[in-house]
């Protein structure tokens, strides 16, 4: 796994941590909020306002919990994240950082990890990132390690993803207390946040159907995120520890941005909860998406440069996966994907990949990743008529 370079840890350190105590220069006005990139911008009131370089930093180091959002395939927000993070731990050395990434039962992994027992290759493995979080782990190791250097504990807020899967397919009340991870009843939404659902629902329900999964209601898939922001907010509060006690930590979350736009997720929940200091951070990319932002979204948000457009990545498989049994199905395929142009379809149940058979999905998605452009992978699926032996070729590299 790729190390953290020190000389990026160093300059984020010495410049964020300078930034918040240096005078910073004033603002410029509000209709210039995204007339720049590499800077913040407050998108908590009325209107987009460009912000002084320290002011929402200065914010979060007064609250109890900041929320960092992402998303989750975009590298330079996770450089954006350990900015952050960087300048935060340098003017609170008790940080604790929490990630979405990983369910709560892992957590001992992570704790072997910041104590340095575990090499990268260990850390992943054993924390099962290709079975519990399916993106690329070098766009997370930077995190990871400076969490490792600065022995700063890590923290696992989420649940299993069975879990969230039964409260879709039951509602809350259709699965027993005991099989709930210990999350309690979660606070209920605002109107807004369910109608945002609701229109992730029909979205949902569509990928579900071309699975050939029976619909689940609105008020399962309702319940179901309501848990998976309650699981998160849960284990932040808990960290925290008991107001009024001794100086309590502060705590960061490291999430999808979705559990975090207009206090509606998490930041909701943990309200509800009784943590009422909190800060909710977004990245943006370039100012054109910054100016499309609506007011409200977060508390600020910063400025990220437009990346230069790069060569296009080699097309993968294009397939959701799910273990069934001793095998790996094809649940649902991407229109125009490679898949669907060879013949795979959804439903088949992969016998053999490259002539052996796949114990995992994860086993699958891994071997797929690594196949190189220009070669061939050979595939047996099983379906109702039979076993079909198909050969999908990877386009060579552009």
């Amino acid at each position: 796994m790729p190390q953290i370079l020190p000389s990026l840890l160093g300059a984020a350190l010495l410049a964020l941590g300078a930034g918040l105590a240096t005078a910073a220069p004033p603002a410029p006005k509000a209709a210039d909020a995204c007339a720049e990139t590499s800077r913040w911008v407050l998108a908590g009131g009325k209107r987009l306002q460009a912000a002084p370089p320290a002011a929402p930093l200065g914010e979060a180091l007064a609250s109890e919990v900041v929320l960092l959002g992402e998303q989750h395939d975009q590298e330079d927000h996770h450089r954006w994240q350990l900015q952050v993070l960087a300048a935060l731990h340098a003017q609170r050395p008790d940080l604790v950082i929490g990630f979405e990434m990983f369910p709560r039962r892992l957590q001992p992994v992570l704790d072997r990890w910041v104590n340095g027992e575990l090499s990268a290759r260990e850390f992943i493995t054993q924390s099962e990132w290709e079975q519990v979080w399916n993106f690329p782990p070098q766009l997370y190791m930077p995190l990871f390690e400076f969490a490792r250097l600065n022995r700063i504990p890590m923290l696992a807020l989420n649940v299993d993803a069975k879990l969230t899967r039964a409260i879709a397919d039951k509602g809350w009340q259709g699965v027993p207390a005991a099989e709930r991870e210990g999350v309690g009843r979660p606070a209920a939404p605002q109107p807004a946040y369910r109608d945002l659902l609701r229109e992730l629902h029909r979205s949902h329900l569509a990928g579900r159907r071309q699975a050939g999964k029976p619909d689940n209601s609105f008020e399962n898939f309702l319940d179901a995120q309501l848990a998976w922001d309650r699981a998160m907010a849960e284990a932040l509060a808990a960290r925290l520890g008991p107001a009024g006690g001794p100086r309590r930590p502060l705590v960061v979350g490291v999430m999808g941005s979705g559990h975090i736009n207009f206090d509606h997720g998490v930041p909701h929940q943990l309200r509800d909860l009784g943590v009422k200091k909190v800060t909710t951070l977004l990245p943006v990319s370039g100012r054109e998406a910054c100016a499309a932002l609506p007011p409200g979204i977060a508390d600020a948000v910063f400025v990220l440069p437009e990346r230069p457009a790069a060569s296009p990545e080699p097309p993968r498989l294009g397939v959701t996966l799910e273990d069934q049994g001793k095998g790996v199905r094809i649940a649902q395929l991407n229109p125009g994907s490679l898949a669907e142009r060879y013949g795979l379809k959804a439903g088949d149940r992969i016998v053999e990949l490259a002539g052996r058979a796949p114990g995992s999905s994860a086993e699958v998605s891994a071997a797929i990743r690594r196949q190189p452009p220009g070669t061939w992978l050979p595939f047996k699926v099983a379906r109702k008529d039979g076993e079909v032996e198909i050969v999908v070729r990877f386009p060579p590299q552009p």
